[in-house]
């Protein structure tokens, strides 16, 4: 790790979470708006009984907002195209002094997917100063949730995201590792070559495999050999199986079985339990229902079993994977300083 910056893991303490309020004219799907909404306000209100949760409103949704989330959300009016603070919000590094800083990466939708994205390319910056941390800005294309990493040196991530021609077309890998080496203070990645099939998001890391402590990696798995994600599973269990962390640690491996692909207006959504939000004293685990009603239940023994400290909520998020994501990918921790 180098000595200038590092980002802790997601299990370090936090000092809040914070959400970006749905953007009506910007969803995939706006006539769900008001069951979108409701799944936000039900993944606020959980977090908040752990710890603080700063929601980012739109001065035209503010009052929608506060209607549906309990009074222990703090409401901000930071403009904002859409939702997703996973990708659009910052990255908390801290220096060798335990000083806190916030990286405020470039944001391009998703490789250009939606045409509006100059406000969610500013929010990251706008979040730092709200909360009077320094900046450190990044000219690197960068999604939140296309890494993950264990605070000890090691990130994961995928080759399809983080190499996809949409983000940083004049880099090469070997330029995108040294930009997280210096940025994150990690030693080792390991890359995955893809996410999981139907991922709008070209393969990113949180719906496919975590760190959940240092030297442990779960992983969603598909069995089922006529399914798209027998092969991609299979191929990233292979790989975690043969390499190390940067602590020279072989791989303890925890896998999930995936839930029944599930299908919204002819379109495959990504239903993943790895798209978890590791809180202060807890999990928020995202369940689908209906077909995947034994799956949902087998991840959350399983999830209960790897975080017996913590507790484990449990909230049907059917609504919100029709927009593309899901609790990991609208939350953003800001960890605290120690």
């Amino acid at each position: 790790m180098t000595d200038q910056y590092y980002m802790p893991a997601e299990w370090a303490e936090h000092d809040r979470t914070v959400l970006e309020w749905p953007v009506q004219a910007s969803m995939v799907h706006p006539e769900n708006y008001e069951a979108v909404c409701r799944n936000y306000a039900a993944i606020a209100d959980a977090i908040s009984e752990f710890e603080t949760v700063t929601m980012i409103v739109n001065d035209n949704s503010e009052p929608y907002a506060r209607q549906l989330c309990s009074k222990k959300t703090d409401m901000v009016t930071i403009p904002h195209n859409d939702a997703w603070c996973r990708d659009n919000g910052p990255t908390i590094v801290f220096d060798s002094g335990k000083k806190r800083y916030g990286i405020n990466w470039q944001f391009n939708a998703w490789g250009g997917k939606y045409p509006n994205y100059d406000l969610d390319n500013r929010v990251a910056s706008t979040i730092l100063s709200y909360l009077l941390l320094p900046v450190i800005d990044s000219s690197f294309v960068l999604e939140g949730g296309s890494i993950h990493v264990d605070g000890e040196g090691t990130l994961l991530t995928t080759k399809e995201c983080l190499l996809h021609p949409s983000r940083n077309p004049e880099k090469t890998a070997a330029d995108i590792e040294a930009e997280l080496k210096d940025r994150l203070g990690i030693s080792k990645i390991i890359w995955l070559n893809k996410g999981l099939a139907g991922d709008e998001t070209d393969g990113h890391i949180d719906n496919a495999a975590c760190f959940i402590r240092p030297g442990t990696v779960m992983i969603q798995m598909c069995y089922d050999e006529a399914d798209q994600n027998y092969a991609i599973t299979h191929e990233n269990l292979q790989i975690l199986q043969n390499t190390t962390d940067a602590k020279g640690r072989k791989l303890t491996i925890l896998e999930v079985e995936q839930p029944p692909a599930r299908f919204y207006e002819g379109e495959r959504l990504t239903l993943s339990y790895m798209n978890f939000y590791i809180a202060n004293h807890a999990i928020i685990v995202p369940v689908f229902g209906g077909a995947a009603s034994d799956a949902d239940k087998a991840a959350a023994k399983l999830l209960a079993s790897a975080f017996p400290e913590r507790k484990v909520i449990l909230i049907d998020t059917s609504w919100l994977i029709t927009e593309g994501g899901n609790i990991h990918c609208i939350t953003q921790q800001i960890p605290k300083e120690t």
